[in-house]
């Protein structure tokens, strides 16, 4: 009865089918078929599982005796080598690179797995053998030595060229910012002479006076920042340099600390020629010193009686009176190179009112003797893009920086050509040339298309 209820609630119920089994079981004293798969499936997982942990005790038995026959590979390898030579390369490469030192060591065990590549103990020997000795692939020394001095040549050829062209780059920004500084600071002031007192002393050329001071001080510091203003005693200590190098290569080995110092013929000139002579003379006055704000060094030449450009067309329109102010700047102080056309150049104002500055980066070369103003173009063209002929006033600035610049003054060079045009006296329209010697400027006719003996091309970049 208590198996029939348990059954019909098994129906019922899942769960106690499991439970009515086993009543079922104990009530008939009979053993269902599933028990006997299950022995039999108990027995096979007995008997896998011994088959393992002898699997497992073998192949531990076998690593174990292995490893003490691998350690002595090497010597036997060493013995073997000498024998057989470079024959090993005759040996089956493709399974000793497959190999490797347990699986050819087992081999001298005899274990089962020795067949696997089916190689001979003396092939897995020397093959083992052969994968020791393989040498792992480096730089030698004097490789890396080598390496080392290729690179330092190279750098040492290219890391000049490269840092010249940085600074370059720098300089030109520094010129033109310090230009655009300039040219409203110039323009904000109402008149640029008479600026501080000159007095004389035993000749016109002795003059001692604050002029060039009281300029900066009194003028050029309302509408330029100044940090610092030096006198010509201490040019040093607004970061002057006392050497600079000139544009072709020279040196003034001493700064010029005044007008005459650089330019003779700006304070005092006599000269005669077949058909005319040239007297001049002016105040030689002292030099003064300021850095700006944005750290350059700027020395200032200063003359306190210049005058307006008349536009004269006869022999000895001179331009030393009509030059106000001389600046020679350092982009950089007393940090190098100190070289004209590089971190140092000039700045030349003219007129006392209505002002022009000029301030020309001059070229190296001079063209020859005869050019005309188109052939005069042409050329500072085929020199560089950026090259042109010089206005009066640039070639006027020229003029008077011409110690700093080095070479413009020998014995076949004594005018240039402008790309100014003026009317002379006589009615015609003319071509401004400037003298190099004298600072005279004359108005020559035909140039414009046809060139004079006595002229020629020097080319200027602006900033």
């Amino acid at each position: 009865n208590l198996t029939k209820e348990v059954s019909t609630k098994a129906v019922k119920y899942p769960s106690l089918r499991a439970v009515a089994d086993s009543v079922a079981i104990r009530s008939t004293n009979a053993a269902p078929p599933c028990h006997s798969e299950q022995r039999e499936r108990a027995e096979a997982q007995s008997e896998n599982h011994a088959f393992r942990g002898a699997v497992l005790r073998e192949s531990s038995k076998t690593v174990s005796e292995s490893v003490p026959q691998y350690e002595q590979v090497s010597n036997i390898g060493q013995t073997l080598k000498r024998v057989q030579g470079d024959n090993i390369s005759s040996l089956r490469a493709d399974e000793c690179r497959r190999g490797n030192p347990v699986e050819v060591a087992t081999r001298l065990t005899g274990s089962p797995r020795a067949s696997a590549l089916a190689m001979t103990p003396t092939e897995s020997v020397l093959c083992l053998v052969n994968r020791l000795s393989v040498k792992k692939c480096a730089f030698t020394m004097a490789e890396i030595l080598l390496s080392l001095t290729i690179i330092g040549v190279v750098a040492a050829i290219t890391l000049p060229s490269l840092t010249g062209n940085i600074n370059e780059r720098t300089w030109n920004t520094q010129r033109k910012a310090l230009y655009a500084r300039f040219s409203q600071a110039i323009a904000l002031m109402p008149a640029l002479n008479g600026y501080g007192t000159v007095t004389e002393g035993g000749s016109s050329t002795s003059a001692v006076d604050t002029a060039a001071e009281t300029f900066v001080t009194a003028g050029l510091s309302k509408v330029l920042k100044i940090n610092n203003v030096c006198d010509s005693d201490h040019l040093p200590d607004c970061g002057i340099s006392s050497k600079i190098n000139t544009l072709a290569g020279g040196v003034i080995s001493s700064f010029p600390l005044t007008m005459e110092a650089l330019n003779p013929e700006m304070v005092s000139m006599s000269y005669s020629s077949s058909s005319h002579t040239y007297n001049y003379d002016q105040l030689n006055t002292k030099a003064a010193a300021f850095e700006t704000a944005n750290g350059e060094s700027i020395v200032v030449y200063y003359n306190p009686f210049c005058r307006p450009d008349l536009q004269s067309t006869a022999y000895g329109d001179f331009v030393q009176p009509k030059v106000c102010a001389n600046f020679v700047y350092d982009l950089n102080g007393t940090k190098g190179p100190n070289t004209v056309g590089k971190d140092v150049g000039f700045i030349t104002v003219f007129y006392p009112t209505d002002s022009a500055i000029a301030a020309p980066i001059p070229h190296l070369n001079t063209g020859e003797n005869g050019l005309s103003v188109a052939e005069g173009s042409q050329y500072c063209s085929n020199l560089d893009s950026e090259y042109r002929l010089p206005n009066k006033d640039e070639a006027a600035a020229m003029f008077v920086n011409k110690k700093l610049i080095g070479n413009l003054e020998d014995s076949s060079t004594t005018w240039f050509l402008t790309s100014s045009r003026g009317v002379n006296s006589s009615g015609t329209l003319s071509i401004w040339t400037q003298s190099l010697i004298t600072g005279n400027r004359l108005l020559t006719p035909g140039l414009a298309t046809t060139g004079v003996s006595f002229a020629r091309a020097r080319c200027v970049k602006r900033n």
